[in-house]
């Protein structure tokens, strides 16, 4: 009998073998993309004796067609109330409406993590000489710095009196004609993202965490998430964890913990990625980090996305690239982005073992190079298949 997953006295999640789970289609390519992506995913949990009851609700543009509104308030509390959800792409509305309903989705949900793991599977095209060597996993802060949408528009009433707030009180003179957006960057908002980052490298066994910030400039901002990264480390983690600072490189058997300048790590990223193992960052410079790997390794059509809150247990698993209307329809564009996200999803509510014979089937068909349309046209003596038809290609791998 199906139930829902439910968050334990414990702090962690209760997982019936027939959990619920809403989702989301999605607009565009959703249509192709997420029975493509619900076909593996339900063919892997039967083979270990689990089943996903899977509940369909609405957000984009098939809500505002059902119900006149792009993200239902029933859609929300139904994320909320069952904890766990995955997604389609969804369009933003143009001329009113929400200013991204994905970014809606986080605020509203307080999803503060969004963790994009990026590593390359053998034989994706690749533009740079060694994909292999590209394995991160990014935890971008989802809540705060310039996302959080704190903005007066230029010549507006309310940028006229924050110029003349800024300017009576602090000294601070701005142009006239200046849009003005305000960067919160809190100690709350920072830490439990560290926190989350430093937990999944001891749980992971992973080696290195990175605080990538701009705080040579943003001192008070960007340069203030990097210093409470360190005081958490020695707070919280010193058993597991330690500084660049206080080992000289040397951790031993710790996780070595270090920052870098978001400038130079996106070119580090580039010429040193073996260097680079689990990032956190914040919300702007996590979208850029996020999208710059996700190229070296084939792109955002095989990227997958989390957005998560560790302490509700609330999660919600989406494929990372647009709607693509122009190819809605046609069963053609690649399913791995919103397929990956949902292996993200089993492996955040315990089904390791379900979530790792996807990933080894996904690799055992790009390695036979029976792929999408977008990889068949970059690889030698590839065999092109519609989206239906790959996602048959890795069942059928199992």
């Amino acid at each position: 009998m199906a139930e829902k997953i439910k968050m334990g006295s414990n702090g962690t999640l209760e997982v019936p073998d027939e959990p619920i789970i809403p989702f989301i289609e999605g607009d565009g390519t959703g249509v192709d993309i997420w029975p493509a992506a619900r076909h593996v995913l339900d063919a892997a949990a039967a083979r270990h004796g689990r089943k996903v009851e899977w509940m369909e609700v609405l957000a984009g543009q098939k809500a505002y067609d059902e119900t006149g509104e792009w993200l239902p308030q029933e859609t929300i509390d139904v994320f909320n109330e069952y904890l766990i959800g995955i997604k389609g792409p969804l369009t933003t509305p143009i001329g009113g409406g929400f200013r991204s309903l994905n970014v809606a989705l986080r605020q509203i949900l307080d999803l503060y993590v969004c963790l994009r793991p990026v590593r390359w599977f053998p034989g994706v095209p690749s533009p740079v000489k060694a994909p292999h060597l590209v394995d991160m996993v990014i935890f971008r802060e989802n809540t705060e710095d310039i996302y959080a949408g704190l903005e007066a528009e230029a010549f507006s009433p309310e940028a006229k009196r924050l110029r003349e707030l800024l300017s009576e009180n602090f000294g601070w003179e701005i142009r006239e004609d200046s849009g003005i957006g305000i960067k919160p960057v809190s100690k709350t908002g920072s830490q439990r993202l560290q926190r989350a980052a430093l937990q999944y490298a001891v749980d992971r066994g992973r080696n290195r965490v990175h605080w990538v910030h701009k705080g040579n400039i943003m001192k008070f901002t960007e340069g203030a998430f990097q210093k409470w990264g360190y005081e958490l480390v020695k707070e919280e983690f010193s058993d597991e964890a330690v500084a660049w600072e206080d080992c000289g490189g040397d951790s031993g058997d710790k996780i070595l913990v270090q920052d870098a300048i978001a400038d130079i790590a996106l070119q580090q990223v580039l010429t040193r990625p073996d260097e680079f193992d689990v990032i956190a960052t914040m919300n702007l410079n996590g979208d850029y980090l996020s999208d710059a790997l996700a190229a070296q390794v084939g792109g955002i059509g095989i990227a997958p996305g989390a957005n998560a809150n560790y302490v509700t247990g609330h999660g919600i698993f989406e494929a990372t690239h647009g709607t693509a209307p122009k190819y809605a329809g046609q069963d053609k564009v690649n399913p791995s982005s919103v397929l990956l996200s949902g292996v993200l999803m089993f492996e955040h509510i315990g089904w390791r073992d379900v979530a790792d014979e996807i990933v080894k089937a996904l690799e055992a068909t790009i390695a036979d190079k029976v792929v999408t349309y977008d990889f068949a046209r970059q690889m030698e003596g590839a065999t092109e298949v519609k989206c239906s038809e790959f996602a048959q290609a890795i069942v059928d791998r199992f």
